[in-house]
């Protein structure tokens, strides 16, 4: 190891807290944990991992507050493409994961630290996100990945711990939880599986509301800005308050199937009621006022905007290209989401925007126009079929070959 000096991605958890320990204690090197914040932590929870931080060995203990970096950088971006890898999952933990790995290397670099340490073991996507983006950061940095390198097993780190006097007691909980902005993930034996789903009670937030609850949600933009007539200065303050609303209906629950980085199929529940909620409305918006090519041209660089961020290429120039195509989409995207929440699922009822493009006095669809006449639709619909007809007359029909 070329360095006495370490930063270590701190979460508290048993693989961070055995590199602490084995970093600090058996190779005798200096380390700083560090903890991004990007809303799984409350100020206690803070406290309480700086305690455990300081008692295992780590020379310092800080916390980045980088929720509203979160959000300018990558959430935003999120809502604005309504991204949902395959149809339902908000990249809760892979958005999370993309922003701590960069503010770990940034930190690393503006603070002189010349090695990075995370807890990732060998089996995850994790691992390929932290090692990727930390080197497009800081490409001298050395990473440090003791977990991954030792290749041990969960009791191996308990057995360590123990032996060198961290008696604190990491029960193997039946289910494994992530907490964030924008989203909470949740592992367990049935997620292993392809035919089981967790049970309610596996569920971190219990569906404690029955009355059915009216919510206008308003954008600016593009951005969520009010709930009701509640404005928030950030739009992260919305998305703690929306969330806080919509969580107890048991809204934005799901299980997720998809491509690992490495190949491999995985699954996971989550729940997101707050960045389910907002996609829909921001896309039911988005159909009102965009028109149909800014429609189909956004849903296809969105879904693979959202793959390459989930892979860890968040730092690719090209994101930074469909970002601006995704900014410049928005400009009319202002307008109220009218919503009804039940339990276990919500209701969007419709919007009102200035730039409602379903605007009465071009027509109304299926009953009456006010721009064209019969015969503008019947010279229309024989230019824009002429090409199939040509085809036709030349060729044999479709009947005739079958």
């Amino acid at each position: 190891m070329d360095t006495k000096r370490i930063l270590l991605a701190y979460s508290g958890g048993l693989d961070t807290t055995y590199c602490l320990v084995y970093l600090s204690k058996i190779l005798g090197l200096e380390v700083h944990a560090l903890t991004i914040n990007t809303g799984g932590f409350e100020q206690q929870e803070l406290n309480q991992l700086k305690t455990r931080a300081l008692a295992a060995g780590a020379k310092s203990f800080t916390v980045l507050d980088v929720r509203n970096r979160y959000y300018e950088s990558c959430i935003k971006y999120l809502i604005y493409g309504n991204v949902l890898k395959n149809g339902n999952y908000p990249l809760s933990v892979s958005s999370e994961r993309t922003i701590q790995a960069i503010e770990i290397a940034v930190h690393a670099k503006e603070n002189g630290f010349t090695a990075i340490a995370h807890g990732s073991t060998g089996a995850g996507n994790d691992q390929v996100r932290f090692d990727m983006l930390i080197a497009h950061v800081y490409p001298t940095a050395q990473i440090i990945t003791p977990i991954r390198d030792l290749q041990l097993s969960r009791q191996e780190e308990l057995d360590f711990l123990h032996v060198h006097g961290f008696h604190e007691n990491f029960i193997k909980a039946n289910y494994s939880i992530n907490k964030g902005l924008w989203g909470t993930s949740i592992g367990g034996q049935e997620t292993l599986q392809s035919h089981t789903h967790i049970p309610e009670s596996a569920w971190p937030v219990a569906v404690t509301k029955e009355i059915p609850l009216e919510l206008a949600i308003h954008f600016k933009n593009g951005e969520p800005i009010a709930l009701n007539d509640q404005k928030f200065d950030h739009p992260v303050q919305l998305i703690i308050h929306l969330q806080q609303i919509a969580q107890g209906y048991g809204i934005g629950r799901d299980l997720h199937v998809g491509d690992t980085i490495i190949g491999i199929k995985g699954r996971v529940a989550f729940e997101a009621a707050a960045p389910i909620l907002l996609i829909h409305a921001h896309r039911l918006l988005e159909k009102h006022v965009l028109t149909k090519w800014q429609l189909f041209w956004k849903q296809q660089l969105s879904e693979w905007y959202g793959n390459w961020m989930h892979e860890g290429h968040m730092l690719d120039p090209v994101m930074r290209d469909i970002e601006a195509l995704l900014s410049s989409s928005q400009h009319n995207v202002t307008g109220t989401v009218y919503a009804c929440l039940y339990p276990y699922r919500f209701v969007l009822n419709g919007i009102f925007s200035q730039h409602d493009l379903m605007n009465a006095k071009f027509g109304s669809y299926g009953e009456m126009n006010e721009t064209w006449t019969a015969a503008d639709v019947k010279g229309f619909t024989k230019i824009v079929g002429n090409q199939t007809s040509i085809y036709y007359n030349i060729n044999s029909t479709p009947i005739e070959e079958n």
